[in-house]
């Protein structure tokens, strides 16, 4: 049946995606089990109408047996099977560790001969005040040293992306896959790992702040004395994981964080994760040049303590983000230096999801973050951070997605370039849970049919660019001044029971 369209509600058009299971390629380097997807895929493609699919690209799995020793296979595999089926591909250069975090039910860590470095030099772990190592991701402290058979980690994950192109060209420049989500940090999210779960954080614990490696203190150290503060060293009294702000020397009322001291040191910290982002993606950009395909980098949905004078939680993720200076929109320029897209998380929360006590405000947040990459005249995308098969949590979606609804005459005012639906299961497909799903996807599309030409909806992908300048502390530094977000409706003209 040939798909119906009215052209102007279709410029109102979101595309949805599904992310793939964790393990869909095994820690083996197997793709496990191609009929058992291909037959869910159908399904979603089918009678769901989704748009495609995200898939993380497991560093620990590709390069697994040895430096620049690849293994491709099973993922162009999965690759072909997925653009067979007509549906379009996210890829993410996941160079964290699978396993730790809420949602890893599967264990793939970081390539063995990189660990092994890590068993003699465990500083190029992030590490907590008490000597903690975080294993999840390397420390950005060693970004830029070569410490791994000869090479730095930004050459590890350039290298990388390189053979990455190489391998998936054909798919590449068919327009199979449409988005390279770049990993930055832990979860594949630009932050540093101040919760881990694995070392005994829980919600809404503050977290740590993760720069202690001989690394990152050197670097510090440095840093300060060339300020002029030679006597200036890192916190000491932030606190542990689970502790409140107001426990705290640090983030309790005029704490630390507002002293002279410890405003360089956040910006400090904040300006390191940034830096380090745009070194990445930096070289990600001069890869994929040329190609049609968009960039993209995720930001974690920090909620918790947002309504907390301190933002402590933020802090220690290494978003600087207080009433009086914004941590997000420094990222969003920073991307835009690439033509990147922001891909944020939590979209399907509300304010009353928590306790009172987690002072959370994932909607506030949102808001904050998609309004600010807006304004620097970037596209953004997202996720659903937690598991979502009921109405409030699609309609939560479905209003962020458009803040103020659709558009009848054409373009909406504010619209989401896409949305990424966490995760593909069996329960997806439940009876109740698919229709509901199928609902969610249609609204999302504006009540339109499932559109497989993306420039019908405004999305033609161009050509990627190349940086025409160079991201600045300035930069960062005019992006921090606070700004407004823009306005939200109450609730979405797209409700899925509606």
């Amino acid at each position: 049946m040939a798909a119906n369209y009215n052209e102007k509600l279709l410029l109102n058009y979101v595309p949805v995606y599904v992310m793939l299971p964790l393990g869909v390629v095994n820690v083996e380097n197997v793709f496990v089990d191609p009929e058992t997807l291909e037959t869910q895929l159908k399904r979603l493609k089918e009678e769901g109408g989704i748009d495609g699919v995200m898939v993380d690209v497991w560093w620990g799995i590709i390069e697994s047996k040895g430096s620049k020793q690849y293994d491709w296979t099973a993922y162009k595999t999965l690759f072909q099977l997925i653009a067979r089926l007509g549906l379009k591909i996210q890829a993410i250069m996941s160079f964290h560790q699978c396993g730790g975090n809420v949602g890893d039910v599967v264990n793939i860590p970081i390539p063995k001969w990189v660990r092994e470095v890590g068993e003699s030099d465990p500083d190029i772990y992030y590490t907590n005040r008490r000597g903690t190592r975080d294993i999840e991701y390397l420390s950005l402290g060693v970004d830029n040293l070569p410490l791994f058979a000869g090479r730095t980690s930004v050459q590890m994950y350039s290298d990388y992306m390189s053979s990455f192109k190489e391998n998936m060209l054909e798919l590449l420049e068919s327009g199979a896959i449409v988005d390279i989500e770049v990993g930055l940090g832990p979860a594949g999210e630009l932050r540093y790992p101040s919760y881990p779960q694995s070392q005994g954080w829980v919600f809404p614990g503050i977290g740590e702040f993760q720069c202690y490696d001989k690394y990152l203190k050197k670097e510090f150290k440095e840093a300060a004395a060339k300020a002029g503060h030679p006597e200036w060293d890192l916190p000491d009294d932030a606190g542990e994981y689970n502790d409140k702000p107001e426990e705290t020397g640090f983030f309790r009322t005029n704490g630390t964080y507002v002293s002279e001291e410890g405003k360089f040191f956040l910006t400090w910290y904040s300006n390191k994760l940034i830096f380090h982002g745009d070194q990445i993606i930096g070289e990600a950009n001069k890869i994929f040049a040329g190609l049609k395909v968009n960039l993209a980098a995720k930001v974690s949905g920090i909620h918790w303590l947002y309504n907390h004078h301190s933002h402590a939680a933020e802090l220690t993720a290494g978003y600087y983000n207080l009433y009086e200076r914004d941590g997000y929109r420094p990222i969003a320029r920073m991307l835009s230096k690439h033509y990147g897209t922001l891909n944020f998380t939590c979209l399907e929360m509300k304010d009353t999801d928590n306790t009172a006590e987690a002072l959370s405000a994932p909607q506030e947040l949102v808001q904050m973050v998609l309004s600010k990459a807006w304004k620097e005249g970037i596209e953004v995308a997202g996720e659903n951070a937690l598991e979502t098969y009921g109405t409030k949590g699609y309609n939560q979606i479905l209003l962020n997605a458009r803040p103020n609804g659709v558009n009848h005459n054409g373009k909406p005012k504010l619209r989401m370039y896409g949305f990424t639906y966490l995760r593909l299961s069996d329960t997806v497909f439940q009876e109740n849970n698919f229709e509901l799903f199928k609902k969610f996807v249609r609204k999302m599309h504006a009540d339109q049919d499932y559109c497989g030409d993306a420039e019908k909806y405004g999305h033609e992908i161009v050509p990627l660019k190349t940086p025409n300048s160079h991201l600045t502390l300035e930069d960062i530094a005019d992006a921090a001044q606070p700004s407004g977000a823009f306005k939200w409706d109450s609730e979405t003209d797209m409700k899925v029971d509606g």
